[in-house]
C-alpha cells in the first residue's frame, strides 16, 4: 500500500505538483496561531496548519533547581499523542514519537537562548521557576513537528505568572510578570521524498518520507538546532538545501505571533 502510494506520489512530483496540489514549499491553509485558548493555563496557544490541530500549555511550578545550575530556573516539555488524534496512537507511556517529538520541541526552544534561565531564579540553590510545557495534537494530518514547536513558543510568549507568595503559589490570580524572550525560534520540517525537498509533509506525504530534517532558527537566520529523521542519509547539499528552505520559511512563520 505504502509503496504503491510512494510512486504515486513522486510520479506529482516529476511534474512539479503534490497530492493536494501545493507547490513543494507551501505550507497547508488556514495557517492559524490561536493565544490563550485555555483559560487554566499560564499561558496556552493552538495551531492549526491545514487539518492539523495542535494545543499547547504552559503552567509554572516552583522547584528546587539543579546542583549544577543553582541560580537557574529550567522547562519541561511532554507530549501526549492521543488516539484521538490519530487512530494509530495508543494510550499508556510515551511513545517513541512523543518522545522525539517533546525532544525536538525542548532543543528549539533552550538552544535558541531565546530565555534567560537566570531570570527565573527565586532563591539561588534552593527555588526556582520551572516552565512544564504541554503538547497535545488534537488532529494528527500531518507534520507535527512544527505545529508543536510554534504552540509551544507561541504559550510562552503570552503567559503571565500567578502569584507567588509565603512558599505558595495562588494559581487562580495572574500577576503582569511576564517571560521575557530574546527572540522567536521557528521550527520549519524539510522533508526528502525522492530527490525532491518539501515543507510541511501531511500524513499521507510521512509515509513516502526517505529523510526528514527539523530546522530551528531565529529572526537573523542564525541556526539554533537540527533534528534528523527518516531511514535513508542526507548528503552535504540535502542539509544545506534544507538549511537554506528552513530558515526563509521561517521568515513568513515568525510573523504569525510577532
Amino acid at each position: 500500500m505504502y509503496k504503491d502510494l510512494r510512486e504515486h506520489i513522486l510520479k506529482l512530483f516529476n511534474s512539479d505538483v503534490r497530492l493536494d496540489g501545493r507547490k513543494f514549499t507551501d505550507y497547508r491553509e488556514p495557517f492559524t496561531v490561536e493565544t490563550n485558548a485555555v483559560k487554566t493555563a499560564e499561558g496556552s496557544a493552538r495551531v492549526r496548519i491545514g487539518k492539523t490541530e495542535v494545543i499547547a500549555g504552559v503552567k509554572v511550578e516552583v522547584m528546587k533547581p539543579y546542583p549544577d545550575t543553582p541560580n537557574e530556573g529550567s522547562i519541561i516539555v511532554g507530549v501526549e499523542l492521543l488516539p484521538l488524534s490519530n487512530q494509530n496512537f495508543e494510550l499508556g507511556p510515551p511513545s517513541i514519537e512523543a518522545i522525539e517529538l517533546a525532544r525536538v520541541v525542548d532543543r528549539g526552544i533552550r538552544e535558541s537562548k531565546c530565555l534567560d534561565f537566570k531570570k527565573l531564579c527565586i532563591q539561588e540553590g534552593e527555588k526556582v521557576w520551572t516552565l512544564i510545557i504541554d503538547i497535545c495534537p488534537i488532529n494528527d494530518a500531518g507534520n507535527l513537528f512544527d505545529a508543536s514547536a510554534l504552540a509551544a513558543i507561541a504559550a510562552l510568549k503570552t503567559m503571565k505568572f500567578p502569584k507567588y507568595g509565603n512558599d505558595k503559589i495562588d494559581y487562580k490570580t495572574k500577576t503582569d510578570g511576564m517571560l521575557e524572550l530574546k527572540d522567536i525560534p521557528i521550527s520549519v520540517t524539510v522533508t526528502k521524498i525522492g530527490d525532491k525537498l518539501i515543507v510541511d509533509a501531511d500524513s499521507d506525504e510521512e509515509k513516502a518520507i526517505d529523510a526528514r530534517l527539523t530546522v530551528a532558527s531565529l529572526s537573523d537566520g542564525t541556526l539554533c538546532a537540527l533534528q534528523k529523521g527518516g531511514d535513508y542519509p542526507l548528503t552535504y547539499d540535502d542539509i544545506a538545501k534544507m538549511v537554506d528552505i528552513g530558515v526563509e520559511k521561517a521568515k513568513d512563520i515568525r510573523k504569525l505571533i510577532t
